[in-house]
């Protein structure tokens, strides 16, 4: 009698393929063993594996078999699937017995296995195994974009607020603008008013410069006035040396002459002295030279007093007119220099009020160009802070858009996959259930007919089937087929 067990076990995959057959002659009709086995790895992480492949073995040999059939389905997540069907028959002799091998069963079965089934499991395995590292990377893409939606939420949110605190900085930028402007006005008046003002200094000091230059010819006038009075003065002192010259030559001649006359007035006299004949005679003709002398005398006298006091007077006169003059024309000079170093002061003081306004309006007109450059810098920084801002919200709506269309791709992804996870473990569940055909009792065992079961798979199929060649009672085989399809 054949005996035969049969475990079943829900996994995600079959690994391991292999396929012998023996059959051993039945030395007594004692013993008999035969097994075909099929099991599946354990998968090696969350997700689905390939289908790996499939093992069958059977040994038949004669003897009064015992048959125990055993069905087991292990209802755990990330088991095994497999599947075993074998016989031991009758208690071993107590001693070591000849064996004999029956040529005709060392043939080898033709299962109709495939031969490119390995590469077929092996290129569905890698699948499995790219599809659960796909699915972990989603996984793991799906965290990050959740943590990049919260990111960007983050950002959104303190962009509108950078947004708003701008908005209010603008009418805080367009006042100071609008001072500015006003200070700009202002300084533009006050360069027209001190431009103005600078005209009339200037006209003013136009004035100024033509009666210096009028009081410098006057002074050069006076000067060439004064030289040739002094000229005239000096001529009439000349002439009055000559005068005092002549007076004295004059004077020395009428002292000689004097002399003269009046030794010729001794000889004569001597001589009438010696001369005793005294002749009285009324003589008209009789030279009266003391009256002549002093007639001469005054005179003389009385034109050299004229001529000197004539010079003097001349003299005085003019003197006193060169005093006067040269009083007048110094008097004029002080003047005129108080009026020049008045004039020179008033245009250091102008020259350097219009060079301290020239220094303000040139510190003004940088202050305003510096002001209007840094409110241009700002003005355009903060264009580029809000084009940058926006552009950088646009990305961020961009890069949210992506990111939620591969969210949505990715949740679809997980969808279909929980959606398949779910068909799988309703597939596993349900084949619980699968009924079992042809089973019956015996004596010391049970006899199992036909088992077959189908088993849907998402991922492709296989199908696997193994022969068991149990010996009869006396001498002879029976054989049974059990298949396990994966569609």
């Amino acid at each position: 009698m054949a005996s035969r067990s049969y475990r079943f076990g829900p996994g995600y995959g079959v690994r391991n393929f292999s396929a012998c057959s023996a059959v051993l002659p039945k030395p007594s009709a004692r013993s008999c063993t035969g097994a075909v086995s099929s099991r599946g790895g354990s998968p090696g992480g969350p997700g689905y594996r390939h289908l790996g492949g499939f093992g069958s073995r059977s040994l038949c040999a004669v003897g009064s078999p015992r048959t125990a059939v055993s069905c087991g389905w292990p209802l755990r997540s990330g088991g095994s699937f497999g599947y075993r069907v074998g016989g031991l028959c009758g208690p071993s002799p107590p001693c070591i017995t000849s064996v004999s091998v029956n040529e005709s069963l060392l043939t080898p079965l033709n299962l109709e296995i495939d031969p490119n089934a390995q590469c077929v499991k092996q290129e569905e395995k890698e699948q499995i195994k790219c599809l659960n590292n796909r699915f972990a990377a989603f996984i793991d893409k799906v965290r990050f974009l959740e943590q990049q939606n919260k990111l960007l939420e983050t950002k959104w949110q303190f962009y509108q607020t950078r947004k708003g605190c701008k908005n209010n900085l603008e009418p805080l930028f367009q006042g100071y603008l609008e001072t500015l402007r006003r200070e700009a006005e202002c300084v533009e008046a006050d360069s027209g008013r001190l431009a103005s003002e600078l005209n009339h200094v200037q006209e003013v000091l136009e004035g100024y410069k033509k009666r210096y230059e009028e009081e410098v010819a006057l002074r050069t006038t006076a000067e060439n006035e004064f030289v040739v009075l002094k000229k005239d003065i000096d001529s009439a002192y000349l002439r009055k040396a000559d005068l005092e010259a002549n007076v004295e030559a004059l004077r020395e001649e009428m002292g000689f002459l004097q002399a003269l006359y009046e030794e010729e007035i001794y000889l004569l006299q001597s001589q009438i002295s010696d001369t005793s004949v005294v002749v009285k005679m009324d003589n008209s003709r009789e030279l009266n030279m003391d009256s002549v002398v002093a007639e001469i005398k005054a005179q003389y006298d009385d034109v050299a007093s004229r001529s000197r006091a004539e010079a003097e007077s001349w003299y005085q006169n003019k003197c006193e007119e060169m005093k006067a003059t040269v009083s007048q024309q110094g008097e004029n000079l002080r003047r005129t220099k108080d009026e020049l170093n008045e004039l020179n002061r008033l245009i250091q003081r102008l020259t350097a009020e219009v060079e301290n306004a020239k220094q303000q309006r040139g510190k003004l007109e940088g202050a305003v160009a510096e002001t209007e450059q840094q409110g241009e810098v700002a003005l355009r920084d903060a264009k580029c802070k809000l084009a940058g801002l926006e552009e950088a919200l646009q990305k961020a709506k961009q890069d949210m858009a992506c990111l939620l269309k591969e969210y949505q791709e990715v949740m679809n992804s997980k969808l279909g996959l929980d959606v398949e996870i779910a068909t799988y473990r309703k597939l596993l569940e349900g084949s619980l259930h699968i009924p079992t055909r042809g089973v019956s009792r015996s004596q010391g065992g049970v006899v199992c007919g036909d088992l077959s079961a189908t088993v849907p798979r998402g991922l492709g199929g296989v199908a696997t089937s193994s022969g068991v060649l149990c010996a009869p009672s006396v001498v002879g085989t029976c054989s049974s087929v059990r298949s396990v399809r994966f569609a």
